[in-house]
């Protein structure tokens, strides 16, 4: 064991945050802290480390070993280089390196003693310089520095020169090549890349130490985590497994919680009940029975309500209007700035129904691309044509489409004058916005917030087709899981530009790989995405002209296109289905409801011929129920 954290608590003014927090973390472990904003864990680990005392607890790490931490937006001040900063972290190595040279020298110019004492401190300089990995340190700072997305041009780059996401990269890579024990990180993946996230992942999986991370990236936790520990109203539960194995099991518990609360409350009713009936009997015997219910009652343990699942924003996308098959037509679109050409003569399509994301490295263009799209910046050249009946709702990740002097309120009621108060309250109570947040000012708004405020506004907008530029920055993982639940759910069109891995695995039905300036499409989740990329990688090693080979997965894509819309084409179709049978289901049921109030009326219960008529109608609709019930059966199975 490596970390041990015992009964650890912590609260502010008052407010207890966490409450007797007991946890351990093994030698080899990746372990994962998750919970909703807010509940603490950046808290816990400022604790571990040191920045924070406890109130309550211990946190103990094993005699001898080491541990690194890295904060969220954590800045490097100095006036070094970015190959200099991370070369400081090897300072040991460079003053052996600097010995051993020295003692070469040395040794040129003595003989006996003196030459034979040379080469025993020699063969001991040699020795901790290889296995402190001497001969491969300055590759290992390069291979570092490339995973973490920085060109060999950009190692030069004076630290004081970088903006804070680069300062945080240049955090992470001085505290991988440490190589402590323990490395601690604090949402790690926050300013990476996806080539970037994959190679840490690998990193991670790979180091020969323990890992504690705190991350929203699902997909990231999926990948590295084999535990989790959950902060849930102040309390830590401890799961084996990585986060997909966790979010089954935590809804499994949560309803076996639920399941016994609600039976617990339905005996604590039922008790007094039975209570007030023996009271009301009012005799000796009844009163002193009710007295030994009261007893046994109040020495049930009440059991607290679990927490309800994604019940934080209510969150439903719904179209006012449809649009046409044909949303979205780009052809030959191309975009520079200055001498740097970001993408030259993208051609795309977009079909109604269809759920496209666009991935690729940081600053290949792709926000760029969605910008052109809303008119927010010109392209160089290139045709854009929107379909009939196309109405655009846009995310902005910047939040352009918010005005910073506007409170909350205004910025709603302003764009929807028709909404009356309570109506705007009820909204931004979704978003939790409530009491005086709803008169806070847009500027003085955190970026999560910022995010809330933009999605409420896209809720309502009723648009057909959503263009949306990094819509889970700043949610935690169970606001996340809601917008994926509203998009899945979503019957317009939808574009988007995402890092977030599990959200395009959940969400798109179609990813454009925005590369080398050209768009690459597969049709199909992340996964597969993943699948065909590297089978086209392989095929691209193996073949000597790799521009037939790419032009051969280019028609293997076509064919495999019309496969898959074909395929989805009939799955719509399904849904369409089975939506049309529960809305006959129900129109039945209810009218069935109906009949059977028409029967109990007085005039109807006397009159025979009027009571025969309903029963008839009522016996058709309970054939033609039975009907449609084994056709939603075949429908939901198929």
């Amino acid at each position: 064991m490596i970390l041990s954290c015992q009964n650890v608590s912590k609260a502010f003014s008052e407010k207890s945050i966490l409450k007797d927090i007991s946890f351990h973390i093994e030698d080899y472990d990746k372990a994962a802290i998750v919970g909703i904003n807010g509940v603490g864990k950046t808290t816990l680990l400022r604790i571990i480390v040191g920045e924070l005392s406890a109130d309550e607890g211990v946190v103990t790490l094993a005699k001898g070993k080491t541990m690194g931490y890295l904060a969220q937006n954590q800045a490097v001040n100095s006036n070094n280089t970015i190959y200099d900063e991370l070369l400081s972290v090897k300072a040991d190595i460079i003053a052996l390196e600097k010995q051993i040279r020295e003692t070469e020298v040395s040794m040129k110019e003595k003989d006996g003693d003196e030459l034979s004492h040379l080469m025993d401190s020699y063969t001991r300089l040699t020795q901790a310089f290889e296995l402190a990995n001497g001969y491969a340190y300055k590759s290992e700072l390069t291979g570092v520095l490339k995973g973490l997305g920085f060109a060999e041009e950009e190692f030069s780059k004076s630290i004081s020169t970088l903006s804070g996401g680069q300062k945080t990269r240049v955090a992470l890579g001085k505290l991988l090549l440490q190589k402590p024990d323990l490395i601690i990180l604090d949402e790690p993946t926050n300013h990476l890349d996806l080539n970037s996230i994959t190679w840490l992942e690998t990193y991670l999986l790979n180091y020969k130490g323990a890992v504690i991370i705190v991350s929203h990236d699902r997909y990231f936790l999926d990948r590295i985590a084999n535990k989790v520990i959950e902060i849930d109203q102040t309390k830590a539960t401890v799961f084996q497994g990585n986060y997909s194995d966790y979010a089954v099991k935590k809804e499994q518990l949560r309803t076996a919680a639920l399941n016994a609360y609600l039976n617990q409350q339905r005996e604590i009713k039922h008790q007094e009940e039975v209570i007030e009936k023996l009271r009301s009997f009012n005799r000796e015997k009844s009163i002193k029975r009710a007295e030994s219910r009261v007893k046994a009652l109040d020495k049930i343990e009440v059991l607290e309500k679990p927490t309800e699942a994604k019940s934080e924003i209510h969150m439903t996308l719904t179209p006012k209007y449809q649009s046409g098959n044909d949303v979205l037509h780009i052809e030959n679109l191309s975009k520079s700035f200055d001498s740097l050409s970001l993408f030259q003569n993208l051609d795309m399509d977009i079909k109604r129904g269809e759920h496209v994301a666009i991935i690729g490295d940081n600053g290949t263009g792709k926000t760029t691309i969605l910008k052109i799209i809303n008119n927010l910046l010109p392209a160089d050249c290139g045709k854009i044509t929107l379909g009939s009946n196309v109405n655009i709702g846009y995310y902005d990740q910047e939040h352009h489409v918010l005005h910073p002097d506007k409170t909350v309120f205004d910025e709603i009621s302003d764009e929807y004058p028709t909404l009356n108060n309570t109506e705007i309250r009820n909204t931004l109570a979704a978003f939790l916005f409530t009491g005086d947040d709803v008169f806070k000012q847009i500027k003085d708004l955190s970026g999560g917030e910022r995010g809330r405020v933009s999605l409420a506004k896209l809720m309502l907008s009723e648009s057909n087709f959503l263009i949306l530029d990094e819509p889970t920055n700043h949610l935690d993982i169970m606001s996340k899981e809601i917008l994926e639940d509203a998009i899945n759910a979503y019957e317009g069109t939808v574009l988007y530009v995402s890092h977030d891995r599990y959200f395009i695995n959940r969400t798109a039905s179609r990813i454009l790989d925005l590369t080398n300036g050209q768009l690459i499409g597969y049709l199909g989740n992340y996964d597969y995405y993943l699948e065909k990329k590297e089978t086209l990688e392989q095929n691209l090693l193996k073949s000597s002209t790799p521009v037939v080979a790419k032009q051969e997965n280019l028609s293997d894509n076509k064919l495999d296109w019309q496969a898959q819309k074909e395929l989805q084409a009939k799955k719509r179709k399904q849904e369409n289905d089975l939506k049309k049978c529960e809305e006959e289901i129900t129109s039945l049921e209810e009218r069935d409801a109906y009949l059977d109030e028409q029967m109990s009326l007085p005039d109807n219960a006397t009159n025979s011929v009027k009571l025969q008529e309903i029963a008839r109608e009522k016996e058709q609709i309970a054939l033609k129920l039975e009907e449609l019930y084994e056709k939603w059966e075949t429908l939901e199975t198929s």
